[in-house]
């Protein structure tokens, strides 16, 4: 099945009626995700791309019935507002796509969603694939490239580079290798579902046989991922990669989220970790497909 999102999830994007709201809106349509409604306020009545919109969430729900997923294209300073709003009306799943989350309000939506016993993606996250089925956010470029690029296989993706996520998949395919789920957990220093929340995830999806783990400098997400290896959580084969082996102690490499501080979080204090908790850890992404490659060789 894959994780997270399916053809059965229903959808709504809040912020529906501006520039990337339309675009992302008829991406997420063609590839065949489930988009049932739209939220900005005070345009409810219009439509885009043939759905509903509505002036809030609360609106939407009460046309359509339970809400899986909202993807929030909305500025920054308005997000914690929208995602609050989703998941007091039991919307379980939220993406959110911007960048630059003020941290106070990240850590309220975190709070709002331990509440609500729900989940969120990103924030600063192109969002999650499930080739052939469903995606939600901006993964992709169009419907046509998206089909092609993305493949139904074996590997699941966790990635917090949203450039990465995109190439490694296509490596993956070029290879003749698909995957199971696509996921860009965000870049940002606070985010809702860090590597080890997806990696728990593939490792109870019975599509998913090997996990390819796209990680950085900065946090602890992937020294956290070597423990559930350690403890028996994450027990599938695991192949990692880790961005910004140059960077030196206060260096931002990409975006917030990737900064090493007071020697923690370091490229090789991530490398070791994983190594030694037996993750086969690569020093090129374009090595990913042939150690994947060699792993189901040896699985059958």
């Amino acid at each position: 099945m894959g994780i997270l999102i399916d053809t059965s999830s229903t959808v709504l994007v809040q912020g529906i009626t501006g520039r990337e709201g339309r675009t992302r809106t008829r991406l997420m349509k063609e590839f065949g995700t489930n988009v049932v409604a739209g939220v900005t306020p005070g345009k409810g009545g219009e439509k885009v791309e043939g759905i509903p919109v509505y002036n809030s969430v609360a609106d939407a729900v009460k046309n359509h019935g339970r809400i899986d997923a909202s993807v929030l294209f909305v500025p920054a300073p308005l997000v914690k507002d929208a995602a609050l709003e989703a998941f007091s009306e039991g919307v379980k799943l939220i993406h959110v796509v911007p960048d630059r989350v003020p941290l106070y309000d990240a850590m309220a939506i975190l709070r709002s969603a331990r509440k609500y016993e729900a989940s969120f993606i990103g924030p600063n996250s192109l969002g999650v694939l499930n080739p052939g089925r469903a995606l939600i956010g901006m993964i992709g470029g169009n419907a046509g490239s998206a089909s092609q690029w993305f493949k139904k296989g074996p590997v699941g993706i966790t990635s917090r580079s949203g450039g990465l996520t995109t190439s490694t998949a296509y490596y993956l395919n070029r290879a003749g290798i698909g995957q199971s789920t696509i996921v860009h957990v965000g870049g940002d220093s606070l985010i809702g579902m860090p590597h080890p929340d997806i990696v728990k995830l593939f490792e109870k999806d019975d599509e998913t046989e090997i996990i390819v783990m796209l990680g950085e400098i900065g946090g602890n997400q992937e020294e956290r991922v070597a423990e559930c290896i350690v403890h028996g959580e994450v027990t599938k084969p695991v192949v990692a990669y880790i961005g910004g082996k140059g960077a030196k102690s206060g260096t931002r490499f990409s975006h917030a989220g990737a900064i090493i501080e007071g020697g923690k979080g370091t490229y090789q204090g991530k490398v070791d970790a994983l190594r030694n908790a037996g993750a086969e850890v690569v020093d090129d992404i374009m090595k990913i497909p042939d150690a994947v490659a060699a792993i189901l060789r040896k699985g059958k």
